[in-house]
């Protein structure tokens, strides 16, 4: 009993403040009559405020939370509803609120939030009370009203920050298309206030998106822009909706950063981001070069570049900028992912090492990973630096060695030893790595397309097509096996439109591939459409810059006589991978020495 009373005093307590008043030790007496008028006011305003707490109140305030506390909700709720309207107190009509939320009866909530809202229509924490039951209950018409009081009430300040909560609030609704139109109507006064028409049109077009209407959507984002050039919402969603059907909503990316300078560098790199994800590495670069240089103290930014540079061969570039990044992140507080970007950043420097042949470097900055998240990436990163020096069987061993933790790490010690012995061309034992994977889980495509491609540098070609047709059953929407099988066919000469027609198909899942755009440039080229073919290089050697479409892209040069031109391709490839087998051979069959 003792316990379920100090409970009930407890919740008591919180639900109602003033309790502690009347309990508070006796406050010293009043000094003898104040002669003056300011004496008089000063006793006044230093007495302790009425509290409408008597005992009867008390006493059913108290019962209220322990029939509560005795599994009996109904009937704590009417006590404590019953209290806040005698007294009016906001923290009374919200403890009973919480009684029926906790009771998981949503009407009852919504009575008592309502009484509140009745009782005190300018507060907004009872205004947001309903307006959060309503949408639990999926009530989703009665909220425009709310919606709009509940910005109406935000200081001007916070509008803004206001308006961009609102879709988090609507998120489980189940009717997508109808809370959209809802939330439009809540929001119609915003729409047209230039302070706010920016914040306001982005949360329109974030509600017309999560109903699937990406059309809708852009139209919002437009207006937001148009209203206010300079606010990010608008943009940001622009960033969100960007894909090659809607390539209107880049250019309100762009123009978004082209009229404000200083825009916020998680902008940039959120665009850069996008821009990797859609594999146009120039442009991402460009980006985060933009970052470094408006806000050089913002790590992120020399990390994502670094990588970049690195794998564009850009050793001494990607050096400096993954060291820019050590120094920034080594000087923040540590935490998941500052020891994560540590991670990547000393795993990359490591590999530049490498790249120069300095393997005591490589082998000092894999020392420094503290991560144990890492460790895989770690070893293997060890085990190439030992194959490099000529010790390739102990490299294998030491990825072979490593715990598996859950079965994402036997996949992960499979792809780091067959990749291990693809960089050393060692493709037989690859083949055979793979084989025995292979006879344990027959039908995983990712592993059908590894062993496709060991194939054919083994010149086993129709083994090779085999296994891509299998891998297009498989999984019909992996384009790398269309990409593959077509570029084959295209680089032997043999079924041109067949090749043609897998590097479409292709194309249609990932549109801004440059490699594939590459394989399409390759079979128009030997289709005798040179023209088209230079047009297709161009933009994916623009998109890419890369050792094997300067292959092609400088062959198709070569042929219709631009031969300085494809000397110059030819040369910026072999910066880029002189030891790319694709473009030493393009060279050594046209007898071109550079």
């Amino acid at each position: 009993m003792k316990k379920r009373l100090s409970r009930a005093l407890g919740c008591l307590c919180l639900a109602a403040p003033m309790v502690l008043a009347q309990t508070q030790a006796p406050a010293p007496a009043a000094p003898a009559a104040p002669s003056g008028l300011a004496e008089a006011k000063a006793a006044q305003d230093a007495a302790p405020p009425a509290s409408p707490l008597d005992s009867a109140l008390f006493y059913q305030l108290l019962v209220g939370e322990i029939t509560t506390q005795d599994g009996e909700p109904a009937a704590g709720f009417a006590l404590m509803l019953d209290a806040a309207r005698k007294t009016g107190e906001a923290q009374l009509y919200q403890r009973a609120t919480d009684i029926a939320l906790q009771s998981r009866s949503g009407d009852a909530a919504l009575q008592a939030a309502q009484a509140w809202k009745q009782a005190q229509p300018a507060s907004r924490e009872a205004n947001r009370y309903v307006l959060q039951i309503l949408i639990a209950l999926n009530r989703i018409p009665e909220t425009a009203d709310l919606l709009k009081t509940e910005i109406a009430l935000a200081p001007e300040a916070e509008r803004n920050a206001v308006l961009a909560a609102v879709p988090r609030a609507y998120a489980r609704v189940s009717d997508k298309k109808l809370s959209s139109t809802v939330v439009q109507e809540g929001l119609d006064t915003y729409l047209n206030n230039p302070a706010t028409a920016g914040a306001a049109w982005a949360t329109v077009g974030r509600m017309r998106l999560a109903a699937d209407d990406s059309n809708g959507a852009l139209d919002a984002a437009k207006r937001g822009q148009a209203a206010d050039a300079h606010a990010e919402g608008p943009a940001m969603l622009a960033l969100e909706l960007m894909d090659p059907k809607l390539p209107e909503a880049e250019g309100l990316v762009r123009k978004y950063l082209e009229g404000n300078a200083k825009a916020q560098p998680e902008f940039r790199m959120a665009y850069a981001r996008a821009l990797l994800d859609a594999q146009r590495y120039a442009e991402a670069a460009t980006q985060l070069q933009a970052v470094t240089r408006e806000k050089p103290d913002y790590p992120e930014s020399w990390l994502v570049l670094g990588s970049l540079q690195l794998q564009d061969n850009q050793l001494a570039q990607a050096q400096a900028s993954l060291q820019r990044y050590v120094t920034l992140a080594e000087q923040q507080a540590a935490d998941t992912d500052r020891n994560r970007g540590l991670a990547q950043a000393y795993l990359s420097l490591s590999q530049v090492a490498e790249k120069r042949k300095d393997y005591a470097a490589a082998e000092n900055w894999l020392n420094k990973i503290e991560d144990a998240s890492e460790l895989t990436a770690a070893q293997t990163r060890r085990a190439s630096i030992l194959a490099s020096q000529g010790k390739l069987e102990e490299g294998r061993k030491l990825i072979r060695q490593l715990p598996e933790r859950s079965p994402g790490d036997a996949r992960l010690k499979l792809n780091a030893e067959v990749g291990l012995l693809r960089d050393l061309k060692q493709y037989r034992l690859a083949h055979d790595v793979l084989a025995e994977a292979l006879s344990k889980t027959p039908d995983e495509p990712e592993l059908l397309y590894d062993q496709a491609m060991m194939a054919e540098k083994l010149a086993s070609l129709g083994e090779m097509e085999r296994l891509l047709r299998q891998v297009i059953q498989l999984k019909p929407d992996y384009h790398h096996a269309y990409n593959a099988l077509g570029y084959s066919l295209a680089d032997r000469g043999v079924r041109l439109p067949e090749a043609r027609d897998l590097i479409q198909k292709a194309l249609g899942f990932a549109p801004t591939d440059p490699f594939i755009k590459d394989s399409l440039g390759w079979v128009e080229y030997r289709m005798g459409n040179k023209t088209e073919a230079l047009r297709i290089f161009e933009a994916a050697y623009k998109a890419k810059p890369d050792a094997e479409i300067a292959a092609h892209y400088g062959e198709v040069l070569w042929s219709l006589g631009q031969r300085e031109r494809a000397t110059a391709i030819w040369k910026e490839g072999l910066l880029l991978n002189p030891d790319n087998e694709t473009l030493q051979e393009t060279l050594k069959r046209l007898r071109v020495k550079l």
